[in-house]
């Protein structure tokens, strides 16, 4: 099962119409995931008061946040 299809059960917060991971720890385990998944360094960066996960895919800086319990690119 891809990582996207997977729900996310953490906690989260709404940052800028955002909805991202209230803690680090939590961002922290999925951006291991992420990585395995785009076999690529993920990375947590804190935005406002919630957690993003950042990686590279195809050349493209990237960061995720959570839409509907999946992984969602943010724009």
């Amino acid at each position: 099962m891809t990582v996207f299809a997977m729900p996310v059960f953490d906690a989260t917060v709404i940052y800028d119409g955002k909805e991202l991971f209230k803690g680090q720890g939590a961002a922290s385990m999925w951006a291991e995931k992420l990585a395995s998944e785009i076999k690529g360094r993920v990375t947590v960066e804190k935005i406002g008061t919630g957690w993003a996960l950042c990686g590279n895919v195809d050349g493209v800086d990237c960061r995720w946040g959570i839409h509907g319990q999946r992984l969602k690119r943010l724009e």
